[in-house]
């Protein structure tokens, strides 16, 4: 059964908020709270929690591919730096490749999702 949009907005709020604080937690600190994101960036939530939630067996390199998938179909590519507005982001690599915090919190968007369904 499909979510309502008010739960999946709410899981998904949830889900950026925790993954803001582990990024911060792992020295990245440009993801702004939920209120203040862009709209890309909550569809982007949106989107890994509904991979998440449609995908039960799905790990973290899977949601890694499903948001590589995604920001290609948005037009971005591998940069040197996290752009929005040239649309480059150093994270567009395979997952073998990821920082071992990356990866897991790849595992985390999962789990969160999942447990808050």
């Amino acid at each position: 059964m499909p979510l309502p949009p008010d739960r999946l907005d709410a899981i998904a709020r949830t889900v950026h908020e925790a993954l803001r604080g582990w990024a911060a937690a792992h020295g990245q600190h440009d993801i702004p709270a939920w209120d203040d994101a862009p709209d890309w960036m909550h569809a982007s939530t949106r989107e890994s929690v509904l991979h998440a939630l449609e995908n039960g067996g799905a790990d973290g390199r899977s949601q890694h591919e499903q948001w590589l998938a995604q920001k290609r179909a948005d037009g971005w590519r591998h940069g040197p730096v996290k752009d929005a507005g040239k649309k480059t982001h150093p994270l567009m690599i395979p997952w073998e490749n990821l920082p071992d915090w990356e990866r897991r919190k790849d595992t985390l968007i999962n789990a969160l999702a999942r447990a808050l369904a």
